[in-house]
């Protein structure tokens, strides 16, 4: 039995897309500071589970260790989060560990988040440049527009607004938050603005931004903050204007 100085996390495995999910236990020394991606660190040195059997090291997935790469996302205790920032000794024991639950599994925590990858593309996530060679300094932007944008810029892809969004699911293929703030960010780039039609008009058929129920799990799951409701009633707007204006246009 565990006491307060060792602490017990509870891991569900998967070894393949294929393969049936199980749990395994594991004890590890209390240790002020430590995170829930040393614990799996630390595991990987010894994989030997609570009762004693040894095991294979959990796999997951990280990179910057300090919130920024967006990469260990997972379920901690039922909750969208990053792994890197969650502190053992701040979480409700034993611990909890699963991999997102609307994403395909790839092995045990690590799941194939791509499906963001491919909305981005569809809403044309970037700035448009005419050719590579140099094009010279940019349209200035000012202090105030920076201050818009920025809060948008933090966005690391780590798909814990998707995780929690009930919209986001496979009957809906909602494009989910990340993306629409994501148009937002590019439609008020004074270079980026100029493909703002063409974001607009890929909200707008299926899974398209009117999929959003305006839950606002989105905005308060966030890691970085960002305002992502706002975001979703902008562009929602501006996808209105853009479609009665094209129905007139006709």
């Amino acid at each position: 039995m565990a006491d307060n100085k060792t602490v017990i996390i509870k891991i569900k495995r998967q070894a393949n897309p294929d393969s049936k999910a199980y749990w395994e236990e594991f004890e590890l020394p209390q240790t002020p500071g430590r995170n829930v991606t040393s614990a799996l660190m630390e595991i990987a040195v010894n994989p030997v589970t609570r009762d004693g059997k040894k095991t294979t090291p959990i796999t997951y997935d990280a990179n910057c260790l300090e919130e920024v790469c967006g990469s260990c996302a997972m379920l901690v205790n039922g909750k969208a989060r990053m792994a890197c920032s969650a502190l053992l000794e701040k979480l409700d024991h034993p611990v909890k560990l699963e991999p997102f639950s609307k994403f395909p599994v790839v092995r045990d925590l690590a799941v194939d988040r791509s499906v963001l990858f491919e909305d981005l593309k569809r809403v044309k996530a970037w700035v448009p440049i005419d050719g590579t060679y140099d094009l010279g300094p940019g349209p200035r932007v000012t202090m105030q527009e920076q201050e818009v944008a920025y809060p948008l810029s933090r966005c690391i892809s780590c798909c814990c607004c998707m995780e929690a969004c009930p919209q986001f699911n496979e009957s809906t293929d909602f494009v989910g938050a990340a993306a629409i703030s994501q148009v937002r960010l590019f439609n008020t780039h004074p270079t980026g603005k100029a493909l703002k039609r063409e974001r607009l008009a890929a909200l707008m058929g299926d899974g398209g931004i009117q999929e959003c129920g305006y839950a606002q799990n989105c905005v308060e799951i966030c890691p970085k903050d960002i305002p992502l409701t706002r975001s979703i009633s902008e562009v929602g707007r501006e996808v209105m204007k853009q479609a009665i204006g094209d129905l007139f246009r006709r």
